[in-house]
């Protein structure tokens, strides 16, 4: 087996793992955009859309009033831009970290409100999915992906092109 066939490999992995966390990021980012109860797509249901989402970061008693309206209303637009940016590939070292980043927070905030005991809707893809093991489990699994893709990124060099 030649030098380049476990690079190649490596290369595969790498795109595999951007695209899917891309992929989750750009459908997090509708589900929470997307308007809801059937109401047709407008600037007053995405606002709408990110009432309902502001009430779901309240719901984790971790920020004041002015910061549950600001991330609400800016993690949305946010994960679009980072769906897009790991897919397009360019600086993956930094998209990837930023990521891991990202899902590193959430996934701690995550556990903290299930040690507390709250019962909240996790508000990852959107309203109606309720904090648990399964979810703890998902966005776990997404975190290791994740911090795959960011030591992928540093491991796996460009060729010259």
């Amino acid at each position: 087996m030649s030098k380049a066939a476990p690079t190649s490999f490596g290369r595969i992995l790498l795109l595999m793992g951007r695209v899917a966390l891309a992929a989750i990021f750009l459908v997090a980012a509708y589900a929470k955009l997307k308007p809801q109860g059937g109401m047709q797509w407008s600037h007053a249901s995405v606002k709408t859309s990110l009432a309902m989402f502001a009430m779901q970061v309240d719901s984790y008693q971790l920020l004041p009033v002015n910061a549950v309206n600001f991330v609400a209303h800016a993690l949305p637009p946010f994960e679009l831009f980072l769906g897009l940016w790991l897919l397009s590939g360019i600086a993956l070292r930094f998209s990837s970290l930023i990521t891991t980043l990202l899902l590193g927070g959430f996934f701690s905030v995550m556990v903290r409100t299930f040690a507390l005991g709250l019962e909240v809707s996790c508000g990852c893809f959107g309203p109606g999915e309720q904090l648990g093991t399964k979810t703890l489990l998902r966005d776990g699994a997404l975190l290791a992906l994740s911090l795959a893709v960011f030591i992928g990124a540093f491991l796996i060099r460009r060729e010259p092109g």
